[in-house]
């Protein structure tokens, strides 16, 4: 997922704070590592809906990247704090797109496996949009 010969134009997300909610563990470190990659200082990751929610009631995240499929499970609950809170979000998915239910499918979503740069554009567009 992390590229070798990372492109140098990509956007440096200094210090910035992420939420990772990825069931997959080695998916879930690949991403930190390209999050770490584009400056990211904390970097915080969670396997299931419940943890994410706790993790959410204990820190404030800058942005979030978040599975659509936890082990069956649905992330939307997930997604619907992030929203309330005014706190920004990707989708990640091996399904692109279609993966997201209608209600979402406003949303960035990254497909899976993906490269860094298609990483750091989806945050790009939450993170640093005017």
């Amino acid at each position: 997922m992390s590229d070798e010969n990372a492109d140098s134009n990509l956007p440096n997300f200094d210090r910035l704070n992420v939420l990772i909610v990825e069931d997959e563990a080695i998916i879930s470190f690949l991403i930190e590592d390209i999050l770490r990659e584009l400056g990211c200082r904390v970097v915080r990751n969670v396997a299931c809906i419940e943890d994410a929610l706790s993790a959410l009631d204990e820190d404030r995240p800058d942005v979030a990247v978040l599975d659509v499929n936890l082990d069956g499970v649905e992330v939307y609950p997930v997604a619907e704090r992030l929203r309330e809170r005014g706190i920004p979000f990707v989708f990640t998915t091996g399904y692109g797109v279609d993966g997201l239910a209608p209600a979402w499918a406003h949303m960035p979503v990254v497909q899976k496996p993906f490269r860094s740069e298609m990483l750091a554009r989806a945050l790009e567009a939450v993170v640093l949009k005017p």
